[in-house]
């Protein structure tokens, strides 16, 4: 069976909601289906999209009620014989749901939820579409339980990991002299936007226990954002210059994630992950905290270790007792990486996706 998906995103700007689109486009695409993107001209998503050989359809998206909007999404569903409309940001699942269900080719409508935040609009979840989605268990059961949308209508279709792109087998490391670390330093990496919900402050605080037992600790941040200065200050405040390092965004993750010895992240807030399953596919024990759908990707005591959030004693406690036991962190970078080849790839995700838009296409029409 062959499919047309449209595509609805009306943020312009990019995160692993937008990264996530345009693996599973590009891994449909190469399953010979159909993949349009609809979205506004200078989004970061048309050119990624674009890029990679994927239909793109500019429209403009500015309010989630507007009129030229859904008629150039109702022309582009009609012109282009979609089958499915998938809608994932707050304006374009108004614009993309209103669209398909007025058109004649009745589409069905699919609702993804890429994060763990409330949710504002119910009716995108529990009226307009026909399927919600959602990158995690967490968030699935957070829409049936609490916001009591039908558990018949959710499914949860976890986000895969580029297998290819984090192969520790092959990516190369960044070297330690460019980064002016040490060569006999242990490195603590962390990947994340420098937003408060990340749990910087958590870790900060966890440092000065940490290098009572290993001085010799690089803490490495990667990323930037709105907490960047106040991360700056507590640094200074706590006198660990020395042993912190902000090298802001990169575009190198696999070969960072090459270089590092521990991956950690106390997050406060998680959809589900993503940033522990590209540790643990580059072969990384990983720690984070118990909170969201972390506890799904990452085994507590097998593929990784878990703390509580905001804890600095708890993670402290926990980064000093893996340094200690070097072939139980072997054993946990092992399993991560099984653990992520056999249930988090792209290639697993886009499978289950195909399976699940297959398998709504074959139902009645409501």
């Amino acid at each position: 069976m062959s499919f047309t998906i449209l595509h609805t995103e009306s943020s312009k700007g990019w995160g692993g909601q937008e990264n996530r689109t345009l693996k599973e486009s590009i891994g449909l695409k190469k399953m010979g289906e159909r993949i349009i993107i609809a979205c506004p001209s200078d989004s970061k998503l048309a050119k990624a999209g674009a890029d990679n050989g994927i239909e793109i359809r500019t429209v403009s998206m500015e309010s989630s009620i507007s009129p030229s909007a859904i008629f150039s999404l109702l022309k582009i569903i009609k012109q282009e014989n979609v089958n499915i409309v998938c809608t994932h940001s707050g304006k374009d699942s108004m614009l993309g749901a209103i669209a398909g269900r007025l058109s004649k080719m009745k589409p069905k409508i699919v609702r993804t939820r890429h994060l763990a935040l409330p949710i504002t609009s119910k009716i995108t979840y529990s009226i307009l579409p026909h399927k919600v989605v959602t990158v995690s268990e967490y968030v699935r059961k957070y829409l049936v339980e609490e916001k009591g949308i039908s558990a018949d209508k959710v499914v949860s279709i976890p986000t895969g990991v580029d297998l290819e792109r984090f192969n520790p087998d092959i990516v190369k490391p960044v070297s330690r002299e460019d980064l002016k670390i040490p060569s006999d330093a242990i490195i603590v990496g962390t990947i994340a936007m420098l937003r408060r919900k990340k749990g910087h402050h958590t870790l900060l605080d966890a440092i000065p226990l940490v290098l009572k037992e290993f001085p010799k600790t690089i803490f490495l941040f990667v990323g930037n954002g709105p907490q960047k200065e106040n991360i700056e200050k507590k640094i200074i405040e706590l006198g660990i210059g020395g042993n912190v390092k902000l090298v802001g965004l990169r575009k190198d993750v696999p070969e960072i994630l090459k270089t590092i010895d521990l991956f950690v992240l106390p997050t406060l807030q998680e959809a589900l992950g993503t940033s522990f399953l590209e540790a643990m596919a580059m072969r990384k024990p990983v720690i984070g905290t118990k909170v969201g759908g972390v506890p799904e990707v990452v085994n507590d005591g097998v593929s990784g270790m878990l703390v509580e959030p905001e804890n600095p004693d708890a993670l402290a406690h926990a980064i000093i007792n893996i340094f200690k036991d070097r072939d139980r962190m072997n054993k946990i970078g092992d399993e991560g990486r099984m653990q992520v080849e056999n249930k988090y790839s792209v290639d697993v995700m886009v499978k289950k996706l195909y399976d699940f838009y297959k398998s709504i296409i074959t139902e009645n029409k409501k």
